[in-house]
C-alpha cells in the first residue's frame, strides 16, 4: 500500500482522563490480533503510552511533536513509521484542541489530525452524563471545520439502559456512536509521579492488560465501521523521513562503525525510535545494555546514551552496580562522547537521594515535590560532543528532581524560552542535560556524536 493512502484513525478526547490510552491501545490489539500490521503512534512527547503500542502492534510506538520536530516533518515521520502496514493508529495527547501553551494549535492532537487528513474519533467518559454528550460532541465537532470529527466511543458506560440513552442522544449531533465501553476495573494500569508504570517494569502484566483491553474493544466497538473509517483518510504528500537522507544533509556517515552503548531496562526506557535509526545512519553500532543488570560495558563501546526514565525508583539497585558506574565514569573520563538527558543526567551525578551514582558530574540529585513540565527552546552555549555552538533546538522538560550542581562544568544549553536560564553540564566529552530533545529535528546531534565517538580512544 502506497504511504499516501495508509488507513489510519487518531483517537482523541475532550480533556485527559477520559481513556484515549485505553481505547488507542485496544484498538491496536483488536487489529493486530486480526492479522493487520498496524503502526502506532502518539501524539506529543510522551514515552509511556508507546511503549504499551509497541506491546499491542509488535512495532515501535513513534511520537508525532510538532512543536520539537516541526509540522513539516509529521507526515513524513508519519510515513516512515507506518511504512509497510496495513492500519495506523494514532493516540491523542490532553484534549482534541490543546497544545503548546499560548502557541494556539501547534502541538495540538487537532492540528495533528488535520495535518495527516485522518479522521477522528472521540472518545467520551459518559460516566455522569446522558443526553449532555450530544451537545459535548457537537460543540467539538463545530468548533474547528478542518477537524473530522467522524465518529464517537463510548467509555465508562455504566449499564445498558445508560447506553441506550446516550445513543438515542447521540442520534441528533450527526456524529455516529462506533464503539460503548463499559466501566471496569479488571483493567488496570498503575500509575506514579508522572503518569503510567512503564511497561519495561511490568511486562507480564501489561501483556495481559493489552490482551484484556483488546478483547474489550472487540466486544463494544465496530471494528469493520472504524475500520472502514480509517480507510477514508486523505492522500498523504510523497515525502518519507529517511535518516540516511537526513544523516546525509547533515555531513555524512563517520567511518569505522564505532560502538555506541544506549543505555535501557527498566530504569532507562525512554527513547525516540528515529534516534537509534539515526546512530546506526550516521556510521554506528547501536548496542543495548542495562545499568541495572550488565557488569560491564558492551564490548568496544566508543560513545554512550543515557536516555530518559526513572532511576530514581531504582536508585538502590543502580548503585548496587559498581562495576558498572565505575566503567562509565572511566569511559566519560577518557573523553569518549556521552549524550545523558534526564535520567541519565541523575545516573551521571554524584548521587541520587544519597545514594552512590556514576560520579561522573558534579552534582547531587534528589526528588521533590514540585513537577517541571513543558516545552523549551534552547541554544549551545559552546561547542561539545552533541552540538555546536548556536545549535538552536527544541526540547521538553518532564521531571520532579533537582539537580544541585558544585563548580566544575559548564552549562549544556541556554534556554531561551519560556525563560532565560542555563541548563545542564558539558564536561569534556559528556553532554548531560533535563531536556529531551527530538534528534529528527536535528540529525547533526546524532552525526556529531558519532564522529566524536569515531575518534575516541
Amino acid at each position: 500500500m502506497s504511504g499516501g493512502m495508509i488507513p489510519r484513525l487518531v483517537i482523541a478526547a475532550p480533556a485527559s482522563g477520559a481513556g484515549k490510552t485505553t481505547v488507542a491501545t485496544g484498538l491496536m490489539a483488536a487489529f493486530a490480533e486480526a492479522g493487520l500490521a498496524v503502526s502506532p503512534h502518539k501524539v506529543g512527547p510522551d514515552y509511556i503510552d508507546p511503549g504499551y503500542h509497541a506491546l499491542a502492534t509488535g512495532r515501535p510506538g513513534r511520537n508525532l511533536d510538532a512543536y520539537l520536530c516541526g509540522t513539516e516533518r509529521i507526515a513524513p515521520l508519519f510515513r516512515h513509521g507506518a511504512r509497510g502496514c496495513d492500519l495506523a493508529v494514532v493516540e491523542g495527547v490532553m484534549g482534541l484542541f490543546d497544545g503548546a501553551s499560548g502557541q494556539g494549535e501547534l502541538a495540538s492532537t487537532a492540528q495533528i489530525a488535520k495535518v495527516l487528513r485522518a479522521p477522528v474519533v472521540l472518545v467520551v467518559d459518559a460516566s455522569s452524563q446522558s443526553r449532555s454528550v450530544a451537545a459535548l460532541v457537537h460543540g467539538f465537532a463545530s468548533w474547528d471545520p478542518g477537524v473530522r470529527l467522524a465518529g464517537v466511543i463510548l467509555n465508562k458506560v455504566g449499564s445498558d439502559r445508560h447506553e441506550a440513552l446516550l445513543r438515542e442522544a447521540m442520534e441528533s449531533s450527526g456524529v455516529p456512536v462506533l464503539g460503548a465501553l463499559r466501566r471496569t476495573g479488571t483493567v488496570h494500569a498503575p500509575s506514579r509521579h508522572l503518569g503510567l508504570v512503564p511497561v519495561a517494569e511490568r511486562r507480564t502484566e501489561a501483556v495481559e492488560s493489552v490482551r484484556e483491553l483488546a478483547a474489550r474493544v472487540r466486544a463494544g466497538c465496530d471494528l469493520e465501521a472504524l475500520l472502514a473509517l480509517a480507510r477514508s483518510a486523505g492522500e498523504l504528500p510523497d515525502a518519507v523521513w529517511d535518516p540516511a537522507e537526513e544523516v546525509a544533509a547533515a555531513g555524512g556517515p563517520a567511518a569505522g562503525r564505532p560502538v555506541i552503548a544506549v543505555a535501557g531496562g527498566a530504569a532507562f526506557t525512554f527513547s525516540y525510535a528515529e534516534h537509534t535509526e539515526l546512530l546506526r545512519a550516521a556510521g554506528a553500532d547501536v548496542v543495548p545494555f542495562d545499568p541495572l543488570h550488565d557488569g560491564r560495558l558492551p564490548e568496544g563501546v566508543r560513545g554512550l546514551v543515557i536516555g530518559g526514565g526513572f532511576p530514581e525508583v531504582h536508585a538502590p539497585d543502580l548503585s548496587a552496580n559498581a562495576p558498572l558506574r565505575a566503567a562509565v565514569a572511566a569511559l566519560a573520563a577518557s573523553g569518549s562522547p556521552v549524550s545523558a538527558e534526564c535520567a541519565g543526567l541523575l545516573y551521571l551525578s554524584r548521587s541520587l537521594d544519597g545514594w552512590p551514582m556514576c560520579g561522573v558530574l558534579p552534582a547531587d540529585a534528589r526528588m521533590t515535590d514540585r513537577l517541571t513540565l513543558g516545552y523549551r527552546e534552547a541554544v549551545a552555549l559552546a561547542d561539545n560532543a552533541l552540538a555546536t555552538a548556536g545549535t538552536r533546538v527544541r526540547g521538553h522538560e518532564f521531571h520532579r528532581t533537582a539537580v544541585e550542581p558544585g563548580a566544575g562544568a559548564s552549562p549544556a544549553w541556554g534556554v531561551t524560552h519560556p525563560a532565560r536560564r542555563m541548563e545542564g553540564f558539558v564536561a569534556g566529552g559528556v553532554h548531560a542535560s533535563y531536556l529531551h530533545v527530538h534528534w529528527a529535528a536535528t540529525p547533526s546531534l546524532a552525526t556529531r556524536l558519532v564522529t566524536a565517538a569515531a575518534g575516541a580512544r
